[in-house]
């Protein structure tokens, strides 16, 4: 089940969606709905507040480094 201590997410931060297991960047909250983009770019999706799980410092930390890791062996 999702985090929902803070479903307020800022804008910028990354979450994890817990229907699909993707992480994203949040961009925007419309509707009710939170606006997620791919952390390397990409196609934006939406997702309701309770269907994502805030991570913790550390956590984002990790997956951003692994998303810079994985831009740097496709030779971005």
């Amino acid at each position: 089940m999702a985090n929902n201590q803070q479903t307020e997410s800022r804008i910028g931060a990354v979450v994890k969606d817990t229907e699909t297991d993707r992480f994203g960047v949040v961009m925007a909250t419309i509707g009710g709905r939170i606006q997620l983009r791919p952390i390397s770019g990409g196609l934006s999706w939406e997702v309701e507040p309770d269907g994502i799980e805030v991570l913790s410092s550390r956590q984002e930390l990790t997956v951003r480094l692994a998303a810079l890791n994985a831009e740097s062996r496709r030779g971005a």
